[in-house]
């Protein structure tokens, strides 16, 4: 389903007003169970200087996206159908889309107002790379999460004055995450859908098999604002503790992870866990992921670990 806005596209221009770039931009934006938020984060994705050429939403269900709310975006939108999970919904949206870049962003997240504007030249300006993310202003991902009032207030205030920095890192944060279509699509490169619902580090699946073709970096003008919010559309803490451990190892096996790097992070969100289960915070679910981190381990001794198990939970 296509909405259309008032937005025409056009070229992007740096200060010099000469063309930067032609290349077409798509935000896509994987949704479930937060309607309102969703709501709140397009009204800031309207205050891009250059705006997107396709906005693309999909969501878990039909009842996840308000159409009036969406109605009043300046561009068109088109609400793209998929199954239920973060990497079914991407792959939709990766189909769905004819753009030379798309950016995704979570349905949380509040990008400046420059930040397409400044993935256009970063990809103008360097050929060779594949996925780009963003500095992260605030992530309230990392604590209680953010409301809206206090994630804008953040972003209004920031005020970037250093030189652009770019550098390698090993993979993108799915948070908000710009990609190059091309080598996606001429490598037939998809988010790996045996990691369901969340999919629990798709987005390091997804940038290592890019990393074959070119350059994956984190460039500090591209900034931005994520809510982390806590109040729906994410995993109960035993499926989440399952798929710390699953998925880790399901992408190891695959190729796109070291041995020490997937039990390095398994260590790490297990000894968290524990550490933190007799006074979790109010936030987290620590003795549920405990226990998905157990019930991984069982799994992982007897030969039967699989990131779809958390499906039956």
């Amino acid at each position: 389903m296509r909405l259309h806005g008032r937005r025409e596209s056009g070229d992007v221009r740096n200060a010099g007003n000469s063309i930067v770039s032609s290349s077409t931009i798509a935000i896509a934006i994987a949704t479930a169970g937060r309607r309102d938020i969703l709501a709140q984060t397009i009204s800031v994705l309207d205050r891009q200087i250059r705006g997107a050429d396709e906005l693309l939403v999909c969501p878990a269900r039909p009842e996840d996206v308000d159409m009036q709310g969406l109605s009043l975006y300046r561009g068109t939108v088109q609400v793209v159908q998929g199954s239920i999970g973060s990497s079914h919904q991407r792959n939709a949206m990766v189909a769905a889309s004819s753009a030379d870049i798309m950016v995704f962003f979570d349905d949380d997240f509040l990008p400046a107002a420059n930040y397409l504007e400044e993935v256009e030249r970063l990809f103008a300006m360097d050929p060779l790379i594949m996925v780009a993310t963003g500095h992260m202003i605030e992530d309230g991902a990392q604590g209680a999460g953010l409301e809206f009032h206090e994630a804008l207030e953040i972003l209004e205030t920031d005020e970037f004055a250093g030189s652009p920095a770019v550098e390698p890192i090993f993979n993108g944060y799915g948070c908000n995450m710009a990609i190059r279509m091309a080598p996606v699509r001429r490598f037939g490169v998809c988010f790996d859908e045996d990691l369901p619902l969340y999919a629990w580090l798709e987005d390091l699946d997804f940038s290592r098999q890019l990393a074959a073709h070119g350059k994956i970096v984190r460039a500090s003008q591209l900034r931005g604002v994520h809510m982390g919010t806590k109040k729906a559309g994410r995993s109960p803490g035993k499926r989440l503790g399952y798929s710390q451990v699953a998925n880790r190892i399901h992408i190891h096996r695959k190729g796109n992870m070291s041995r020490y790097q997937a039990w390095d992070g398994i260590v790490r969100n297990f000894a968290a866990n524990l550490a933190k289960s007799a006074r979790p915070e109010p936030w987290v679910d620590r003795r549920g992921r405990l226990l998905g981190n157990f019930l991984a381990f069982k799994d992982l001794l007897t030969g039967r670990i699989n990131p779809k198990k958390i499906l039956d939970m």
